[in-house]
């Protein structure tokens, strides 16, 4: 389907999806990739999620809307992040979590998550609309507690300690960052570490 988003006119609550040419299609995943500005129009004007300010709120954990969870959840929300291995985590958790295998927290352990999430915020200084910037380590924290969530292993050392590296190298040579780095033994590391795999 060639940019299906922007031929939808409706998804019903059946999983049934409308197209604007009036056909209809019956999904059993519905994957919205809205892009970097969070709007949700697909979710109605009686939706319990508000987005102010490219805050999307609220969210327990930057994934599930608190007054319909677990029924909706929320992948790829931060940013500042290494993206794959924290959608994978949060995949992972959202799965674990539909499958009944972790349990969601009561409505109010989520609310007071949250609330402390824009506590830190506030104490930061920063504005709404970096609710969901894991910038200055915050990743590797939310990362590490999603693994322990669904038994996984938490990070590994080498991707903390180069994404580090790279925010150094990065604000030392900012035209060059991407031609120079001293992370080989780093780099090394990682390449034992997908040995694995083969």
């Amino acid at each position: 389907m060639v940019n299906a988003f922007f031929l939808i006119d409706h998804a019903q609550g059946d999983g049934t999806v409308v197209f604007r040419d009036g056909s209809s299609i019956k999904a059993d995943v519905i994957m919205h990739c809205t892009g970097y500005l969070y709007d949700f129009p697909f979710l109605g004007d009686d939706s319990t999620i508000t987005v102010d300010d490219n805050c999307v709120d609220p969210l327990y954990k930057h994934v599930f809307p608190i007054e319909v969870a677990p029924d909706l959840s929320f992948i790829g929300l931060p940013w500042k992040v290494i993206p794959f291995p924290l959608f994978e985590l949060q995949s992972k958790w959202v799965a674990g979590i539909l499958s009944g295998w972790i349990k969601v927290p009561s409505k109010d352990e989520m609310m007071e998550d949250v609330k402390a999430i824009y506590s830190k915020q506030e104490t930061r200084g920063w504005p709404k609309r970096y609710t969901h910037n894991f910038s200055g380590g915050y990743q590797f924290e939310y990362d590490d507690w999603l693994a322990e969530q669904c038994g996984h292993p938490p990070i590994e050392e080498w991707r903390k300690l180069m994404y580090a590296a790279n925010a150094q190298n990065k604000d030392a040579r900012p035209e060059r960052y991407r031609d120079e780095w001293n992370d080989d033994d780093l780099v090394a590391q990682a390449s034992e570490d997908f040995k694995k795999y083969l």
